[in-house]
């Protein structure tokens, strides 16, 4: 397997783009991605575009051969991937594997959503649970998270505090974020008595309904610098996925995310590293309580810990003497949520943070191991990808 880089990334602001089409969001973000990495369009092999449901969003399946079309790549092969809201995430695995393999020297990695077209969203993300056992009787996702932290406060004693200081943190990163949905700060307060969305989720312990597409450029590690110069590449170091039920009700536990944990020790394996080395985290937190036992189930603390691990401003606590930041950007519940770019828009925001790129600014975190991890979840579990990103070849 041959080792594989990042040399370009791009994306657009999240959020509710009204003026932009479903094609004008992939092709814009593409573009920013190309420029970046200093390529041209036929240097491009392949490539792989994370999409959760443009078929119920916006009326638009064979979306492969749409953005080959809209994008001028035609006739070089375009795949759809599609995990639910792990979508993006599998799109890079994808093209992460087409490059180690030797298939493709080049591969863009694209991911896109256009959700505010519809006047409802709830039931097409209805549509990555059980339709069968969940869907039909009524829940949606953020009734099935709100189970999730209802066992978690029975079972580990979490306060309303200690899950809304999750959103409060999460709004503080993104006011330092150009490209976010929800760029403002907020208070505990003000999470707490927001609107009720599923007792005891608040609309402010929820992410978004978004629009946005974000694209990345891989590239086998050993051609890179024959298209980047040398401090624009970051590199790959482990991309796994893992898998479990998509019922909520047939899991082992409601608070931890088995796949995630799967997923994440295979990552570190293959990595050679361990937790402790992670400079930086974007964890995918479509609902406050599921960044928490995210943090638990990455290995930064233990079961149960995550709840009093969150940290002030925009740090995360890990064993009361090491840190690792999370989610710089404002993560799913500020930055926004597009279902199949946030996947790409994770590690995107890694890649910039550990080359330390102009576009994060005031949000520059402290890059002292060189190692940052993301971790995207489908569903309320049943797919979770991690990647694992260094600054060393």
């Amino acid at each position: 397997m041959k080792e594989v880089a990042i040399i370009g990334y791009g994306q657009t602001k999240f959020g509710e783009l009204w003026d932009k089409s479903f094609r004008d969001v992939i092709v814009e973000s593409g573009a920013k991605a190309i420029l970046d990495a200093g390529i041209e369009g036929n240097d491009i092999g392949a490539m792989y575009i994370g999409n959760m449901s443009g078929g119920l969003f916006v009326g638009q399946e064979h979306i492969s051969s749409l953005i080959a079309d809209y994008t001028g790549f035609t006739p070089i092969p375009c795949t759809r991937v599609e995990a639910a809201c792990a979508s993006g995430s599998l799109a890079v695995r994808s093209a992460y594997l087409a490059v180690a393999s030797g298939a493709h020297e080049v591969v863009l990695a694209g991911g896109v959503e256009k959700m505010t077209d519809v006047a409802d969203a709830t039931s097409a993300i209805a549509t990555a649970a059980d339709q069968e056992w969940e869907s039909f009787f009524g829940a949606t996702f953020p009734s099935l998270y709100a189970m999730m932290a209802k066992r978690y406060m029975y079972e580990y004693g979490m306060t309303i505090e200690e899950l809304s200081m999750w959103s409060v943190i999460a709004h503080d990163n993104a006011s330092k974020n150009p490209y976010a949905q929800f760029p403002f700060k907020t208070t505990l307060e003000g999470v707490i008595n927001a609107s009720p969305v599923a007792d005891p989720l608040t609309l402010m312990h929820c992410s978004p309904v978004s629009d946005g597409g974000s694209a990345l450029i891989l590239c086998d590690a050993e051609k890179a610098t024959d298209y980047a110069h040398k401090d624009d590449i970051i590199y790959i170091k482990s991309s796994t996925q893992a898998s479990d039920t998509i019922a909520l009700h047939s899991r082992e536990s409601m608070t931890t995310l088995k796949a995630a944990k799967v997923a994440s020790e295979q990552a570190y394996k293959m990595a050679n590293i361990t937790p402790e080395k992670i400079d930086v985290a974007e964890v995918h937190d479509c609902f406050a309580v599921n960044g928490i036992i995210l943090l638990e189930d990455l290995g930064f603390c233990k079961k149960g810990e995550g709840r009093i691990a969150v940290g002030q401003e925009e740090k995360i606590r890990i064993d009361y003497n090491n840190f690792v930041t999370v989610n710089p950007s404002g993560g799913l519940k500020a930055a926004g949520h597009a279902l199949g770019a946030t996947g790409i828009r994770q590690v995107g925001e890694i890649y910039w943070q550990l080359k330390q790129d102009k576009n994060c600014k005031d949000r520059q975190v402290n890059i002292e191991n060189g190692y940052g991890i993301t971790a995207n979840v489908g569903g309320t579990g049943g797919t979770v990808c991690t990647h694992i990103l260094s600054d060393k070849k």
